[in-house]
């Protein structure tokens, strides 16, 4: 399900349950059928704030594990019925045998300035 854009023809054809909505008309919600765009436009609304809000910056190296932190975010929201305490828990069991360490990857240089 896309909008009309015209970058998503290809989609279209490679995929037979491609639907389109057309914003420019304000259609939102393609009538007679299961087609809108409210679910992408909702995930990345929240991905959308954390990094501008949040995080300020992302670079490509680490985009992975940013987009599986709004993954978690977005699956496990108080919409759904995921209460606080239930979230947090699932957060802690998933850091679980982890080990956090500050180490620049691969050679990667700071965004920040050193002295």
């Amino acid at each position: 399900m896309t909008d009309e854009s015209l970058v998503y023809p290809t989609i279209g054809r490679e995929f037979s349950g491609h639907g389109t909505v057309n914003h420019s008309i304000e259609e939102y919600v393609r009538t007679g059928g299961f087609h809108h765009t409210n679910t992408v436009e909702s995930y990345f609304a929240i991905l959308k704030r954390g990094i501008v809000g949040t995080f300020h910056h992302v670079s490509q190296y680490h985009l992975k594990r940013y987009l599986g932190e709004f993954d978690f975010r977005y699956n496990e929201r108080t919409a759904l019925g995921v209460k606080d305490t239930e979230r947090a828990t699932k957060a802690i069991k998933g850091a679980a045998g982890k080990r956090l360490t500050y180490r620049q990857p691969h050679g990667e240089v700071p965004s920040w300035p050193h002295p």
